[in-house]
């Protein structure tokens, strides 16, 4: 895998399941489309199965955690296998433990203080968070001019149809969301409906 979350993919999946009987078909379908980079969020019980289910049964993809607000949440989610780490905020100590994982993370960012102490901490890739509350395009595009070596995935409200305007920075990599796994899909099992709506946001470029 490459070093960086923010190059496996234009677009990152933000996966919230109940239940992880779905995580491994929802997963194939999301690679199948080309999306293999797959964020699946601490929201649910069923969270740190899907991750382990993903991890073995779907080879190809590149299972990461997401809302990760904890050192445990570090832990444990890479024990169950998780290869990169995303949180909405962070800490020092969400901070000491993300570092000391072994694995790529994005901790959150909303504002250009924090932006300034993770650089000052030897991090330069984010989380920008929630995107479109926090400024969207026109903040992040702001940012770019004082802060160069900063690079982002905003989360937060990017849809299909705003997807490329950030794309389009100088200082983002991918973005975040969950359009492609719509509630309504997973909930029927439309695991072909979830492959178009990804091929169709792997497809986007800047």
């Amino acid at each position: 895998m490459t070093s960086s979350v923010l190059d496996l993919a234009p677009v990152v999946p933000v996966v919230v399941l109940e239940d992880a009987a779905d995580a491994v078909p929802l997963a194939r379908a999301l690679v199948a489309g080309g999306l293999p980079a797959i964020e699946v969020t601490l929201r649910t019980a069923a969270a740190l199965d899907t991750i382990k289910a993903i991890a073995a049964e779907v080879p190809d993809a590149v299972v990461g955690a997401g809302t990760v607000i904890s050192p445990r949440n570090v832990s444990d989610t890479v024990a169950a296998g998780a290869r990169f780490l995303v949180s909405p905020g962070w800490t020092d100590a969400l901070l000491d433990a993300m570092k000391a994982s072994g694995v790529p993370f994005l901790p959150g960012v909303s504002t250009t203080s924090e932006v300034v102490a993770l650089l000052e901490r030897g991090v330069t890739e984010m989380k920008f968070f929630p995107a479109e509350a926090a400024g969207g395009t026109a903040y992040l595009k702001a940012l770019s001019a004082p802060l160069p070596q900063a690079r982002f995935c905003p989360t937060g409200g990017i849809s299909l149809a705003s997807a490329p305007s950030y794309l389009a920075l100088p200082n983002v990599g991918c973005v975040g969301g969950s359009w492609m796994v719509p509630a309504d899909a997973v909930a029927a099992g439309d695991w072909a409906r979830v492959e178009r709506l990804a091929a169709e946001a792997a497809a986007l470029r800047g």
